[in-house]
């Protein structure tokens, strides 16, 4: 399948004519689970302060990285070593290494126990700033998209504001090292995210991949400077599948590329810990019936996931 099938949407038409911009990524999600979006505003040299902090931290000696790994924690916080994750359902690990960023709260915030406190590497000055600089970024402009979707599911364009409100939401620096001859494993095998929507700053490096529903996997290239951004399972539940989300996975690079590492930076957008999933009326019809009767909460399924993937 062309990547012609899978069209950048731009911010700018969001700005202008809202209802078709919901319209056309209301399209592509229902299609593919997938959209591409350019012209979104994100500060230029706040991404690349954020990827350079990123590749400072992976280029420290492993011992020092592993002083942040919290044993216990399930991943939520600080540093994830090599070979720690896999997808749902594989038999090997995925190869990659990753720092999980979540919101700062006060101590005396409601949501503060189901929240670890972030860690920040003092090996690199300047990393808190610049990666948190991007949290925030991402978490505004991903309600932003959210207005859009709420707009094609004919729901008031605010109906996401109080669900993710201080969100469990989690920024993720991702490192795959240069992959061996032989690698015994992909460096990211195939799965579908767990939360609401996911905001993908392009990697420098291909491999990306998602499954069509004709069963053919699709290379996704974003243009310089766009995001990819796809539906997660919480949304998929909460649409009764309307909107669905979409198995993909990062294959190894082609033999000449393999030297080379690749660096990529997720937003995971979250609803609030205590917001109860239950499927939206206006998603459940005859032809359509609710695959989801019992509601759950977004921390309940987050940890019902999460050991699926062995992290907790």
């Amino acid at each position: 399948m062309a990547l012609s099938a899978l069209p950048p949407l731009s911010m700018r038409d969001r700005r202008g004519d809202p209802d078709s911009f919901a319209q056309a990524m209301g399209e592509s999600y229902e299609r593919f689970g997938f959209a591409i979006v350019r012209d979104h505003g994100l500060d230029v040299s706040l991404i690349d302060r954020a990827l350079n902090a990123t590749k400072a931290f992976f280029a420290l000696p492993d011992a020092d990285k592993r002083r942040y790994h919290v044993v216990g924690g399930a991943g939520q916080r600080g540093y994830i070593p090599f070979g720690m994750e896999a997808a749902k359902g594989a038999d090997k690990v995925d190869l990659k290494e990753f720092w999980h960023v979540g919101r700062e709260l006060s101590d005396a915030h409601r949501y503060r126990n189901d929240m670890p406190h972030n860690l920040w590497p003092s090996e690199i000055t300047t990393f808190r700033t610049d990666v948190y600089g991007l949290y925030a970024a991402l978490d505004a402009l991903g309600l932003e998209l959210l207005e859009s979707i709420a707009r094609y599911l004919r729901l008031p364009d605010d109906f996401f504001r109080e669900p993710v409100r201080d969100g469990n939401s989690v920024l993720r620096l991702l490192h795959y090292p240069p992959t061996p001859p032989k690698p015994d494993g992909v460096r990211a095998e195939a799965h579908e995210d767990i939360n609401v929507i996911t905001l993908l700053l392009g990697a420098e490096e291909a491999g990306l991949q998602l499954l069509t529903r004709d069963g053919e996997w699709l290379d996704i290239n974003p243009p310089e400077g766009a995001l990819v951004v796809n539906v997660g399972d919480m949304l998929q539940r909460l649409t009764n599948h309307r909107l669905r989300s979409t198995t993909h996975r990062v294959v190894n690079p082609a033999p000449e590329r393999a030297h080379l590492p690749r660096y990529s930076i997720p937003f995971f957008l979250h609803f609030a810990p205590d917001y109860l999933i239950e499927t939206l009326p206006s998603c459940v019809s005859a032809e359509h019936p609710n695959r989801y009767p019992t509601p759950i909460t977004a921390q309940d399924f987050l940890f019902e996931r999460l050991r699926e993937i062995k992290l907790a």
